[in-house]
């Protein structure tokens, strides 16, 4: 069941453990905008790309007042590992179920050499303050992507 979710929809509600032993969800971030980007795997070339750019730039969504996290289905520990590996200062949240990435739309059919297999698909939504999607990345390609969210996120 796939939702194509677009601006003017209200964000799916989630609760998800942070690589911080935390917990992030709609309730702890409500009043608040922040920005859900979902991506396939720790530790791989794209999906760190993405996190060290969001990372490089977080003090900038900060004094946008924007909260920036990371999903994917990996574990707890594997965040932990990636973050400490490439220094990251963004939040990581594990999604095992996939129950997130699926409200979402993300969790997709794929396929890489004529082998079909379901994954996670590299996409971006920017939230408002009210829980209201502003901005939907889908199919991100990493290069200039965090400069398009953060200029969308300073217009919230």
């Amino acid at each position: 069941m796939e939702k194509d979710l677009a601006p003017g929809d209200r964000a799916p509600a989630f609760k998800l453990l942070t690589d911080d032993r935390g917990e992030i969800s709609t309730t702890s971030l409500k009043g608040h905008p922040y920005v859900l980007y979902f991506y396939p795997k720790d530790d791989t070339s794209g999906c760190t790309k993405e996190a060290t750019e969001f990372s490089a730039a977080k003090k900038k969504f900060d004094s946008a007042g924007v909260t920036i996290v990371g999903v994917s289905k990996d574990s707890i520990n594997s965040h932990q590992k990636f973050r400490t590996k490439h220094k990251l200062k963004i939040s990581l949240a594990s999604d095992p179920e996939i129950e997130t990435a699926s409200a979402y739309g993300v969790w997709v059919e794929k396929s890489l050499y004529g082998r079909k297999y379901m994954g996670m698909d590299r996409a971006t939504f920017l939230v408002d303050a009210k829980g209201v999607i502003r901005q939907v990345w889908r199919k991100v390609k990493v290069p200039g992507h965090v400069e398009a969210v953060l200029a969308a996120a300073r217009e919230l």
